[in-house]
């Protein structure tokens, strides 16, 4: 997972039964990402067109002009790692691939009012790890640090060919959320200070 960057308290989480104790993992710091927008892309690179979360992470920056509120991560296949990068964000925006069956290229984005209920914990696999868990992992694990806001992008797949590069498809779609996603952190800009 890499990461690049523009410019705790005691507390007990309960999930599913399980109850963590009441210490402060995080260390010294308890919202390292207080005011940012933390945009995660996840997905397999090696998979074809589901390295769309990962391949629009490399194009925001190559694009560069990356404002100083926003962090970009490359969540790859990194599972519930992703959950940490996103303690204490203000917004976290999250871009991956879906495969329902529609239209290759089709856009969904999703907002976290639509997503409050997360899949169950229990008995999640590393290698079943998808955005929902993560974000679902994250609600239990950061408590009061989950993110003020959650955006979620989905591409729908065409194809998943090993060592295949994006599809046509969903390259065009993955540079049109990506004008999405600049305008999503243009507006969650904190206010100057005069």
């Amino acid at each position: 997972m890499t990461e690049k960057t523009g410019a705790g308290s005691a507390s007990t989480a309960i999930a599913d039964g399980v109850t963590t104790p009441s210490v402060n993992a995080f260390g010294d710091d308890p919202a390292p990402n207080q005011d940012k927008t933390v945009v995660i892309g996840c997905g397999n690179i090696l998979r074809g067109d589901d390295a769309v979360g990962p391949i629009m992470i490399r194009h925001l920056w190559s694009g560069g002009d990356i404002a100083e509120h926003v962090t970009l991560v490359d969540g790859g296949t990194a599972g519930m790692d992703v959950a940490f990068k996103m303690r204490g964000a203000k917004h976290v925006i999250l871009v991956d691939a879906s495969a329902t069956g529609a239209e290759p290229g089709t856009q969904y984005r999703i907002p976290g009012s639509a997503i409050e209920e997360l899949p169950p914990l229990e008995a999640l696999h590393s290698h079943s790890f998808r955005w929902d868990h993560a974000l679902a992992f994250a609600h239990w694990l950061l408590g009061d640090q989950y993110p003020g806001e959650v955006t979620v992008f989905l591409i729908e797949v065409e194809s998943c060919e090993p060592g295949a590069d994006l599809t046509d498809s969903v390259d065009r779609s993955m540079r049109e959320v990506a004008d999405l996603v600049r305008a999503a952190w243009a507006e969650d800009a904190p206010e100057p200070v005069s």
